[in-house]
C-alpha cells in the first residue's frame, strides 16, 4: 500500500498535530506501508491550493491521500480520501479563534469533509460534534484515539542545561500551545490567589495564534516562568519533575499532553471539556474554567496525599489502554476499506 500523508504537519513541528502525523507515519512504514508527503507551502491559501491539486493529480502509486489534521482539499479528489477532524471547539466556546478566522476554518473543514471519503476523529465527544455540525452520518466516521509512547517514562535523570534551575524547587507545569482555547490568561491570573502562594508555574509550548494576551500574563508575574518551545528530552524531564500538571482548557478534540503527564506518573489536575472527559482518567477535576476554580482544583489537589501518590501508579495504568500500535492498525483497517 502507498498512502499520501501532510507534509506540512510531519515536516514541521506544529505541536500536538505533528506528534499524531509522525507517530503515524512510523507506524505506517514500520508495517510496509509507503508514504508520500502531500506538498505544502509558506502560506495557508498556497497550502491549500497544493493540498487540492495533490489530490486532482497525485502520483500514480498513490492509493489512498490522507490529510490529517482538520483541512485538505477544495477540489474532487482522484484517489480514495480521508481527513482526520480533531474536534470543533467553535461549537463549544467562542475563544478559539476571531471570528474571520473561525467562519475561513469552518468552512475549509466543511470542505474538507464532503470532498472526503471518510473521516477520522480521536474521541467520541469529537465524533458527536461532527454528527451534529456537518450533518455526516456515522457509518462515514470512524473514532481512533491517539496512542500513548512509553518512551515518555525513560527521561533524563539529569536536568536539561536549561532547566538545572528547576531541579530542586516544586512547580506547576502547563505544556502544549500557546492560544486562547487553552485557557492560560485564567491559569496566570490563579497563580495570584493566596491557595497558591509558595507556588511556581513553568509554561512550556509553542506560540500558536493570538498568544499575545497569554504571554503578556505570563510575563506580568514573577511567580510564573514561560520557557517557549520544549525538545523531547525536556518535556520528558518537565513532566517526571513538576509536582502537579495542569491543563484548564476551554476544550480539546483529544488533549494528548493529558495523557502523557499521566503516563509518565505525573499528577495532572485538569478541565472536562470535549474528549478530556475521555482522557483525563484519574487526574483531579477542575470544575469550569474561571481563575477561582483553577486555584481552586489545584490547591485541592496538591493538599491530597493520598491521591498524589496513587496517581503515580494509576496514572501509567490508565495510559497504557491507549495505544499507537492499535491507533496505527486501525487506520490501516479505513484505508483498506476505502481501496475496497
Amino acid at each position: 500500500m502507498r498512502v499520501s500523508l501532510s507534509g506540512r504537519f510531519i515536516e514541521r513541528n506544529v505541536g500536538g498535530n505533528t506528534t499524531y502525523a509522525r507517530n503515524l507515519e512510523s507506524g505506517l512504514i514500520a508495517r510496509g506501508v509507503e508514504i508520500d508527503h502531500i506538498p505544502y507551502a509558506s502560506s495557508a491559501p498556497l497550502t491549500a491550493l497544493r493540498e487540492s491539486l495533490h489530490g486532482v493529480n497525485p502520483p500514480q502509486q498513490v492509493q489512498v491521500i490522507h490529510y490529517i489534521a482538520d483541512t485538505g482539499p477544495l477540489l474532487p479528489l482522484r484517489r480514495p480520501s480521508v481527513v482526520t477532524v480533531h474536534g470543533l471547539a467553535s461549537r463549544w466556546t467562542t475563544v478559539s479563534r476571531s471570528r474571520r478566522a473561525q467562519a475561513v476554518w469552518t468552512a475549509r473543514v466543511r470542505a474538507a469533509i464532503h470532498l472526503c471519503d471518510h473521516v477520522i476523529t480521536v474521541s467520541h465527544s469529537s465524533a458527536n460534534d461532527i454528527r451534529e455540525v456537518f450533518g455526516v452520518d456515522s457509518d462515514d466516521i470512524t473514532v481512533i484515539p491517539h496512542g500513548f509512547d512509553p518512551k515518555i517514562t525513560a527521561g533524563p535523570s539529569e536536568p536539561p542545561d536549561r532547566l538545572s534551575h528547576l531541579e530542586h524547587d516544586p512547580f506547576v507545569l502547563y505544556l502544549g500551545n500557546i492560544e486562547p482555547r487553552k485557557n492560560l490568561v485564567a491559569l496566570a491570573e490563579a497563580f495570584d490567589s493566596p491557595e497558591l502562594t509558595g507556588m511556581k508555574l513553568v509554561v512550556a509550548g509553542r506560540k500558536a495564534w493570538d498568544f499575545e494576551e497569554s504571554i503578556r500574563a505570563f510575563e506580568a508575574r514573577d511567580n510564573i516562568e514561560y520557557l517557549g518551545f520544549v525538545s523531547d528530552e525536556e518535556r520528558m524531564w518537565l513532566y517526571q519533575h513538576c509536582a502537579i500538571f495542569v491543563f484548564p482548557s476551554h476544550y480539546e478534540g483529544f488533549g494528548l499532553p493529558v495523557l502523557e503527564a499521566l503516563g509518565a506518573g505525573t499528577p495532572v489536575a485538569c478541565t472536562r471539556n470535549g474528549s478530556l472527559a475521555e482522557v483525563a482518567g484519574p487526574s483531579a477535576v477542575i470544575e469550569d474554567t474561571s481563575r477561582e476554580a483553577i486555584a481552586d482544583g489545584l490547591a485541592r489537589a496538591l493538599a491530597d496525599t493520598a491521591w498524589l501518590q496513587k496517581v503515580r501508579h494509576d496514572g501509567p495504568e490508565w495510559a497504557r489502554q491507549f495505544s499507537w500500535d492499535r491507533s496505527i492498525d486501525a487506520h490501516i483497517n479505513v484505508y483498506r476499506r476505502l481501496c475496497a
